[in-house]
């Protein structure tokens, strides 16, 4: 078998769209009439940041938005970057306009540059001398500079779809690049790549050059399995196995069993399963299951989710662990649950009810004339810090009681303190003097 040449282009490489029409997925910003498509047919390039997980085609679409308006496209990476290639990129910049062209500066994974650097774009975007592009994982409300936000608009990509990967899978065969490949063995590749287009091209090529060293002319199952061995063995994990698994381990959660809840917690690590799905899971669970039974929890899964982040796999691991320990054997409550989710119904089904006069805020001189804030009672200036007596819903609303504390951790204590409230607002209405005639 002769060796792969050393020109060799990597498969995502040579599939790579060259025109919005092939580019698959993101239809939501690409179809017709929809933003990202009518910012490409304006004729007229805007900064903005592409917000999404791996292999959603963030490069893809800023390459794609250059060769749309004949600029030049300059490439940082922020992990390796930083002043002196901004730099760089501004001198080159200034050239391409000297010879009336544009320039668009993609920065990707913008959310590692630090403020000075994220900073340092500020003038040059302002100015015009170039389109800035930057491509994050992470929520720009947080990672980016509100100052180059602002001045940057904001597109949500969503990992592709189990269509849209079949259709790479297609595209990758049509173009000769791997033998064909049997149902079974596409459902678990497009399982395995969990909406992440790089992943599943990256896979695709290791099976296509095992398969040509083996002659292979298509691709089975029982083959898959043993050439990705364990990377794929266990999960399919757009599959009934997968939400039958995380169904376990989230009952076995609520269910204070710390043994079936460890126990189910590896299984789905050991399978393959994304640690920090996991994490986020526990995080629901901290919400929904336990609440102000133990607000500590929520607190535990949010540090060992930081945790993991910080550790990757498999040291962060651990921290997941004694995470659904804790949750396993903490105080539950679904309380905060049931009544957020009764106060949704009700606001649903209900009017809208005008904020009572008391309540409403008077920065303005003609709000308090209309007597905007009137009569409220600030709490803290009345004994106990609290306005026995005081209202605070809807005029004419009686009191729902959305929220029942259970007989359990914290809420045992909550609840006896608002017995103690109830009570005093009662004693306030039984000591209220009658109106002078």
């Amino acid at each position: 078998m002769n060796p792969m040449p050393s020109h060799h282009q990597p498969l995502a490489e040579r599939l790579r769209p060259k025109n919005l029409v092939e580019v698959i997925g993101q239809q939501h910003l690409l179809g017709e009439g929809m933003a990202l498509r009518i910012a490409f047919e304006s004729g007229q390039p805007h900064s903005c940041i592409l917000w999404g997980p791996p292999g959603t085609g963030k490069t893809t679409i800023a390459r794609l938005m250059a060769d749309a308006f004949d600029a030049q496209f300059i490439t940082i990476a922020a992990v390796l970057g930083g002043v002196k290639d901004i730099r760089e990129a501004v001198e080159k910049a200034l050239l391409a306009q000297e010879q009336g062209r544009r320039t668009i500066v993609f920065v990707d994974e913008v959310h590692r540059f630090n403020k000075s650097q994220q900073d340092a774009f500020l003038p040059h975007v302002e100015s015009g001398l170039f389109t800035f592009i930057g491509a994050t994982t992470e929520n720009p409300s947080f990672e980016v500079n509100s100052a180059l936000l602002s001045r940057a608009a904001v597109y949500v990509l969503q990992p592709l779809s189990h269509t849209d990967l079949m259709q790479i899978i297609e595209r990758a065969q049509a173009a000769g690049a791997l033998p064909n490949i049997e149902a079974a063995a596409a459902e678990r590749l497009v399982a395995y790549a969990d909406g992440d287009a790089r992943r599943l091209l990256n896979t695709l090529e290791t099976l296509a050059v095992a398969a040509t060293r083996q002659e292979l002319t298509e691709v089975g199952d029982v083959w898959l399995l043993k050439v990705l061995g364990e990377r794929m063995r266990r999960y399919d994990k757009g599959g009934e196995q997968f939400y039958d698994t995380i169904s376990a381990l989230h009952k076995s959660v609520r269910g204070s069993d710390p043994d079936a809840a460890l126990y189910w917690l590896v299984r789905m690590l050991d399978g393959g399963v994304d640690p920090r799905y996991l994490a986020r899971r526990l995080i629901r669970m901290a919400s929904e299951d336990i609440g102000l039974a133990d607000p500590r929890a929520l607190r535990l899964a949010l540090d060992a989710t930081e945790v993991f982040e910080r550790l990757g796999s498999p040291e962060g691991e651990l921290a997941l662990a004694e995470c659904v320990v804790y949750l396993a054997v903490a105080a539950k409550s679904n309380a905060v649950y049931k009544a957020f989710k009764e106060v949704k119904a009700f606001i649903k089904d209900d009017g809208t009810r005008p904020v009572p006069m008391h309540l409403r805020n008077a920065p303005t001189r003609l709000m308090k004339d209309l007597d905007y804030g009137k009569g409220y009672r600030y709490a803290h200036d009345e004994e106990g810090g609290f306005a026995a007596g005081e209202t605070y819903l809807p005029d004419g609303m009686t009191t729902p009681g959305f929220y029942r504390p259970v007989e359990r951790g914290l809420e045992i204590r909550i609840a006896e303190k608002l017995r103690q409230l109830r009570q005093l607002n009662i004693d306030s209405l039984r000591h209220v003097k009658p109106p002078l005639a």
